[in-house]
């Protein structure tokens, strides 16, 4: 029995009026012409400016989302599976991005757990009971969120060390600084790793948001080499892992369909007798 656009029409509203007050509110200040990345903490982790122009393609895909929940099959996944866990992850979100961009990083930090453990969350869900159906499953529901997880992860990280890490402009990066810089790349990297061969099909979109974190703190790193080449070699791991899933998805998608054509010509031409 197909739905009407009524079911759950509370929800849906809801879901739309979070994104542009909330979500749809954070492009300009996370994307825009602005310089709040050059006038907050910078740390021996804080990447390039433009590795933050994620969150623009996360936020246009969750536009897609909203739209999609009108729709029969996107009202199963949106709204009966993910429910109130999207309004409850753009709140978190602009809350967090608030407390960030006015350098309350302790408390950011706090927020930036919550927003990752939510986003995860979501993507579980997603992931264990909504397999992808169509192409609209793929770029409405699951890329975003997956995305959402994988950058999340990474904010958890770069806002550790906003809270509790040195100012790169006024501390050298001491032994114990580079050590957990080196630590904190390590973990990255290997998340990236795991997302990327976490199933059979991978989790590549995450996978592939840890990766292009990675490339923005090499190139942002300049004033400690150790810093700087560590980076530069967690990022190049963390592209090899990608590229190397990216081929394993490819030649399975290959084999999948050569299959079926090879089964097709060894099939008897003459049913038999």
């Amino acid at each position: 029995m197909s739905s009407t656009w009524k079911d759950g029409f509370l929800l849906k509203i809801v879901n739309i009026v979070v994104y542009f007050a909330f979500l749809g509110s954070n492009i300009y200040t996370i994307s825009g012409p602005t310089d709040i990345y050059h006038t907050g903490k910078v740390t021996y982790l804080t990447p390039a400016p433009w590795a933050f122009l994620l969150w623009s393609l996360i936020h246009l895909l969750l536009l897609g989302t909203i739209i999609y929940q009108f729709f029969d099959r996107g009202k199963t996944v949106i709204i009966d599976g993910i429910s109130w866990r999207f309004p409850l992850l753009a709140l978190l979100t602009a809350v967090y991005v608030n407390f960030w961009t006015t350098h309350h990083y302790i408390i950011a930090f706090i927020l930036a757990v919550l927003v990752s453990s939510t986003a995860t969350h979501i993507y579980y869900i997603i992931k264990k009971y909504h397999e992808s159906e169509s192409t609209a499953d793929e770029l409405f529901v699951h890329l975003p969120f997956s995305l959402y997880h994988g950058w999340t992860t990474v904010l958890v990280i770069l806002t550790a060390f906003d809270a509790f890490g040195v100012n790169a402009l006024t501390h050298h990066a001491g032994v114990w600084t580079k050590v957990f810089v080196f630590l904190a790349l390590f973990f990255l990297e290997g998340t990236a790793t795991a997302y990327a061969f976490s199933s059979p099909e991978g989790d590549l979109p995450a996978a592939i948001a840890i990766a292009w974190a990675l490339w923005a703190i090499f190139a942002q790193q300049r004033s400690s080499a150790f810093v700087h080449w560590s980076a530069l070699a967690f990022a190049i791991l963390a592209l090899v892992w990608v590229v190397e899933a990216l081929i394993g998805v490819a030649l399975r998608f290959r084999r999948g369909h050569g299959g079926i054509a090879l089964d097709e010509e060894r099939a008897p031409l003459v049913g038999n007798h």
